[in-house]
């Protein structure tokens, strides 16, 4: 096998262990495959236990995640949480406002522009103080 420059680095600096991985399946009884992600794709995922160390669990690892309340169709209703950007789109004939809104449950890199008019009818709240 072709030892990658990336993983397998050597030297003090060097950590040890990478991870922690996900234990997919076990095979026989010293070996286990692990869900690698995309970027050791050229690593073989099939590990020995002795090149294995056990994850010790760290409070700060767990997240938070609120309740959602999911209808029969298995969808759920998206709560905004807050305007964070104004703009406007130019066409031919008309200017279009839009807002950047971030959404309950969302990270700020998954907020989505959405149409100004739209969103002050339906949650007039979030532009109290933006008049």
């Amino acid at each position: 096998m072709e030892r990658s420059d990336a993983v397998w680095q050597e030297g003090k600096a060097c950590p040890r262990y990478i991870g922690p991985y996900e234990i997919l399946e076990r095979i026989g009884e010293v070996a286990y495959r692990l869900a690698l992600p995309p970027s050791l794709s050229h690593v073989h995922n099939v590990f020995h236990v002795s090149l294995l160390r056990k994850y010790m669990a760290n409070p700060s690892h767990v997240l938070r995640v609120e309740p959602i309340q999911v209808h029969e169709d298995l969808s759920y209703n998206e709560q905004p949480v807050e305007i964070l950007d104004y703009k406007e789109q130019v066409l031919r004939t008309k200017t279009i406002p839009l807002v950047k809104v971030l959404w309950k449950n969302h990270e700020v890199e998954e907020a989505t522009w959405e149409l100004e008019d739209t969103m002050r009818q339906e949650y007039p709240h979030l532009f109290k103080s933006n008049v």
